[in-house]
């Protein structure tokens, strides 16, 4: 299976915190995920914790490589940019990361390499992976919350976004 590329300074195990959440299904294709998660004012009609998106310098609906984007979760406004967008093609899984921050002082700043990965597998199933890594005071924060916010936030995006394409 295909893993997350991760950019320098974001790497899990170096950074404040870190969650990963996956599921495998069948009777979906990369095909029908792929509209749902590359669509963020898709979001909040199936992740409760995703709202107010909106795109920066006229862009949009759909994300793509360098555009800036906004939406609010965990409580936190995020500010963000795609640096990867790798849209589905037959035999590579289709990616999707954004650098995310939040704050502007040494208190609350955090930054996020948040990543997706959505392919193929064997048997007529597809895998959904997403991980993300956190730098900054909030982040060891998050890290030390039980339970995680963060492991369980993103099993129901996960989990929504199974359910919005079924």
């Amino acid at each position: 299976m295909s893993d997350i590329l991760w950019p320098q300074g974001f790497v899990p195990g170096f950074t404040d915190n870190y969650c990963s959440n996956e599921v495998i299904v069948t009777g979906l294709t990369v095909e029908d995920l792929w509209p749902l998660l590359n669509t963020p004012h898709l979001w909040p009609t199936y992740y409760s914790n995703s709202a107010n998106t909106r795109f920066h310098d006229g862009k949009g609906p759909d994300l793509e490589n360098g555009v800036r984007f906004y939406f609010e979760t965990f409580g936190f406004p995020v500010e963000a940019k795609v640096v990867e967008h790798v849209a589905p093609v037959r035999g590579q899984p289709a990616r999707i990361a954004w650098h995310g921050w939040a704050g502007s002082t040494a208190e609350d700043r955090l930054d996020v390499h948040h990543a997706w990965l959505i392919e193929e597998l064997s048997g007529g199933r597809v895998r959904v992976l997403t991980q993300e890594t956190q730098v900054g005071k909030p982040a060891r924060a998050l890290a030390k919350a039980k339970p995680n916010p963060m492991i369980n936030g993103h099993q129901d995006w996960l989990d929504g976004l199974v359910g919005a394409a079924r």
